[in-house]
């Protein structure tokens, strides 16, 4: 109950009757301070005016007022600034730690708040506060999406700018392993950060000319050339196999002459997958990528529009890989295994657009944050059933950029029912449906 008290009073969904302390005292709240979410006071430099007198200074929320005792409030003279402590039920008086009393405000929490966030814990369909978004203003539901759409590139820049720190500040590789850990389209994401961090680029950029070296590094940092890593069945087709043969003897050189270590082959899946996003074909495209496009920072910032940027992620596979999806499974007919168009799109919204974020921010370069933001509105929207569950209850989902920020809503709030810190969460707690 306590975060519903702070709610109310973090938002000033106050009664409409006069406020007054336990005393008698008459209470205007002026300001109620900012939010403080580490320790100390929950809200700092709050005004309040008590009996005409305007204090600054900051304000505690508790469920009961006992908890200041229990919390050792009394005793800490952090706690000595609070000017007004507000709680549900005030059960006990309290002192600053000199002996002198704080003012405090019994605050219920109207019943229909309770309802509600009672509601938005307990419903199973998604989203939980559905019945509200015919009634809002699309300004209000755009707004908050795009503040959503900035939390999103917050998150993945920091995640970009881990990578470009780890890899000795080289914005190449930081890039790279962003556009490997999307190759993996969810299901072996995880697999491909880890394989792109054994990666010794400087080792791949000296065999950069050399496709089948290019493709050995990745093979063979995938523990993918391993025995163990090939069904027994396959073992006799791969024994007259010149390209996994020269693959093996290639790999064998180079991870002893850059003193390379693979990760485990186990980490790859490929149950539930469609053959065309096995591992071993999303290898094969990222190293002719390498090789073919030398796909870099400075080609992706020269882009001058989403086709040319479109280009530079336009490969196929290998040769062999026409009739293979698995080393040693040969195809019924043979088909290039070009990245498709809607894996293009998934790499231009969770790579590059994060990535131009990123540099911007790091950079200090407005232009490519807003480039960001502009490629993802050129971009369909996700079609998913995130996007549906809130297109089904009327939310207009018009590009890339709208359907992201709805992800993150799901992922970051919903999923977690943190329903106190939305915006939409806000607009359904305050609504007194019973009225």
């Amino acid at each position: 109950m306590e975060s519903l008290v702070r709610y109310i009073w973090k938002h000033r969904l106050l009664p409409l009757s006069e406020l007054k302390t336990t005393d008698g005292l008459p209470i205007e709240v002026i300001h109620p301070g900012m939010e403080n979410r580490s320790d100390g006071p929950d809200f700092f430099n709050a005004k309040v005016k008590i009996a005409g007198t305007l204090w600054v200074g900051n304000v505690e929320i508790h469920g009961r007022a006992s908890d200041w005792l229990q919390h050792g409030h009394d005793s800490n003279v952090r706690y000595d600034s609070v000017v007004l402590h507000v709680a549900e039920t005030v059960d006990e008086v309290i002192l600053r730690t000199d002996g002198t009393p704080i003012p405090q405000l019994e605050l219920k929490v109207p019943q229909h708040i309770v309802d509600n966030y009672a509601q938005l814990h307990k419903t199973e369909h998604y989203p939980p506060c559905y019945r509200i978004i015919p009634e809002l203003s699309s300004l209000t539901l755009h707004s908050f999406m795009s503040s959503l759409l900035c939390e999103r590139f917050d998150m993945r820049a920091a995640q970009i700018a881990q990578r470009y720190d780890a890899h000795d500040k080289n914005w190449d590789d930081a890039l790279f392993c962003t556009l490997a850990r999307n190759f993996g389209f969810g299901t072996n994401g995880e697999a491909f950060d880890e394989w792109s961090r054994r990666i010794d680029f400087r080792a791949v950029d000296k065999h950069a000319d050399n496709l089948l070296q290019v493709e050995a590094i990745f093979f063979g940092q995938a523990g993918l050339l391993a025995d163990e890593a090939i069904p027994e069945y396959y073992h006799a087709a791969l024994a007259t196999d010149e390209y996994y043969q020269s693959l093996c003897r290639e790999y064998k050189f180079l991870a002893h002459k850059f003193g390379l270590h693979p990760i485990s082959y186990t980490q790859w899946r490929h149950l539930g997958m469609r053959p065309a996003n096995f591992p071993h074909v999303r290898l094969a495209q990222l190293a002719k990528l390498y090789h073919e496009h030398r796909v870099s920072v400075a080609k992706l910032l020269a882009a001058p529009d989403r086709k040319a940027i479109t280009a530079l992620l336009d490969i196929n596979a290998s040769e062999y890989w026409d009739t293979h999806y698995v080393f040693g499974s040969t195809e019924s007919s043979p088909m290039k295994k070009r990245i498709t168009d809607n894996a293009v799109t998934l790499l231009l919204i969770n790579s590059v657009a994060p990535f131009y974020y990123s540099y911007g921010r790091r950079k200090d370069e407005e232009r490519y944050c807003e480039q960001a933001v502009l490629l993802l509105e050129q971009l369909k929207a996700e079609n998913n059933y995130i996007i549906r569950g809130w297109t089904d209850c009327g939310l207009l989902v018009k590009h890339a950029a709208d359907s992201q920020a709805l992800i993150h809503l799901k992922k970051e709030y919903c999923d977690r029912r943190d329903c106190l810190r939305c915006r939409i969460g806000y607009e359904f707690l305050k609504k007194e449906y019973g009225a």
